[in-house]
């Protein structure tokens, strides 16, 4: 795509956009064959802001369909969310989330975006974790982006299987199988359960 004009550039930058939101401003200037500030120029000129704002944005419009859990009790953004069938969040690596040392991401941070997105994706007034059978595959690391896609694969009555898989890339990080319950608000308010 290198050697296109300015405005055959920002044209096709945004109809890459409105397909793929999340491409960052780095891989788009890979693609293009042009710089960095190039990109952000662009986007600029077209009002498309920076790919953090675009995934928050889209974040706050999934988190609203959410039902088990408010938004900010999930870890990660939920850029894609159908109750019952599947659900997609996503986790950039920060320091907070990684030991000093080897910079590799905490293993309770993989364990509860999935966990979380295991319970977010169910469509019921309380969802609580039964069992967990998960498995690390390799390290996270600082700069990271996890991507955890949730999927139902049993929907009964009273519980739920979820298969989770979380990755950088195409490269699988963690995985999980997760057994989740479905309650009424009514029969756990108050510490009492049915």
């Amino acid at each position: 795509m290198a050697g296109m004009s300015k405005r055959d550039r920002q044209a096709a930058l945004m109809q890459l956009l409105q397909e793929a939101p999340f491409v960052t401003d780095e891989e788009l200037a890979n693609q293009f064959g042009v710089s960095i500030q190039t990109i952000r120029l662009d986007r600029l000129a077209l009002g498309i802001p920076e790919v953090r704002e675009r995934i928050k944005a889209v974040a706050e419009t999934k988190q609203a369909e959410l039902r088990s859990l408010e938004g900010t009790e999930v870890i990660g953004q939920i850029i894609e969310l159908n109750l019952n069938e599947r659900a997609i969040s996503i986790l950039d690596i920060e320091p907070v989330h990684v030991f000093a040392k080897t910079q590799i991401v905490r293993g309770h941070h993989l364990f509860a975006q999935a966990n979380s997105l295991a319970v977010a994706v169910i469509d019921a007034d309380v969802v609580l974790t039964r069992t967990a059978k998960i498995r690390f595959v390799r390290p996270g690391r600082l700069g990271e982006r996890l991507v955890c896609k949730a999927v139902v694969t049993s929907n009964q009555t009273e519980r739920a299987h979820v298969e989770v898989t979380t990755r950088v890339g195409e490269d699988i990080v963690f995985s999980g199988a997760f057994t989740v319950v479905k309650m009424r608000l009514e029969t756990v308010v108050g510490g009492r359960e049915a």
